[in-house]
């Protein structure tokens, strides 16, 4: 371990091998940190946090600060982040309110660029890209392969669904459908991620049947009710598709359209 002497690290704090801490960080009662993580200068761990190993988290950080919600009583809340993230300059994520889930969560191999913001009860799965000054409100779930633009506000209790993309400068106030594009404040579809499925290797046969079930639900005249319906029926069952239609008919908030 490498812990530089202007460092305040609270006694009780348990640090594994390989862990650096910079110059001018402050690490707060009951926090756990994984091998090999390495925390930049001047930045701030706060009390019940725990983060995992091979995180890069640059200078000027503030991970597990109390939430902005006029409701907290001062509850012992965490924050947990997984293995392999990489968090940059500024960024802000802060521990839960005892409400749903108690707990402000971030998965693996996530790239969380500068100023971000990731607020009270928020959860994020793996390999999520949010670029710099995207922010989410308390209550936010991300699903795993997300891009979430630039200086994009996400309204709390919004759900983002896996591999789609939003595009920056967006205000997204419903839920995302996975594997779409969406756009705009307040953000509107734009169709299906296409660039991002062919990136990630999805067969042309998924995309085809994601195109045909997007084609029923978004672009036909029917009801919601009735082409979530039609897609279940007529199109062929993949996992993807199921995603796709379990997400929309899930969504207590209501999708984007």
């Amino acid at each position: 371990m490498k812990i530089h002497p202007t460092a305040i690290v609270s006694p009780d704090v348990k640090l594994e091998e390989g862990v650096e801490i910079g110059p001018y960080c402050i690490i707060g009662s009951d926090v756990k940190i994984g091998k090999n993580t390495m925390i930049g200068p001047h930045t701030v761990i706060d009390d019940y946090t725990r983060i995992g190993e091979g995180c890069r988290i640059f200078q000027f950080c503030s991970i597990g600060a109390p939430p902005q919600d006029l409701k907290f009583g001062g509850e012992k809340t965490r924050v947990v982040i997984g293995n392999f993230n990489t968090i940059r300059e500024f960024v802000t994520i802060h521990r839960a309110t005892s409400a749903d889930i108690g707990v402000t969560i971030i998965g693996d191999h996530n790239l969380l660029m500068a100023y971000v913001h990731v607020a009270h009860n928020c959860k994020l799965g793996n390999r999520i890209v949010m670029a710099n000054v995207a922010t989410l409100a308390g209550h936010v779930h991300v699903e795993d392969y997300a891009i979430i633009g630039g200086l994009t506000a996400v309204h709390q209790f919004t759900s983002i669904g896996a591999h789609c993309f939003i595009g920056g400068a967006s205000g997204v106030v419903k839920d995302i459908p996975p594997y779409t594009m969406a756009s705009g404040n307040h953000a509107k579809l734009f169709g299906l991620n296409l660039v991002g499925l062919k990136r990630r290797d999805f067969s042309e046969k998924t995309i085809k049947a994601l195109k045909d079930a997007y084609r029923i639900i978004f672009r036909s005249d029917l009801l919601l009710e009735v082409a979530l319906k039609k897609a279940q029926d007529e199109i062929e069952s993949t996992p993807e598709v199921n995603h796709f239609i379990e997400f929309i008919t899930e969504s207590t908030r209501g999708v984007c359209r």
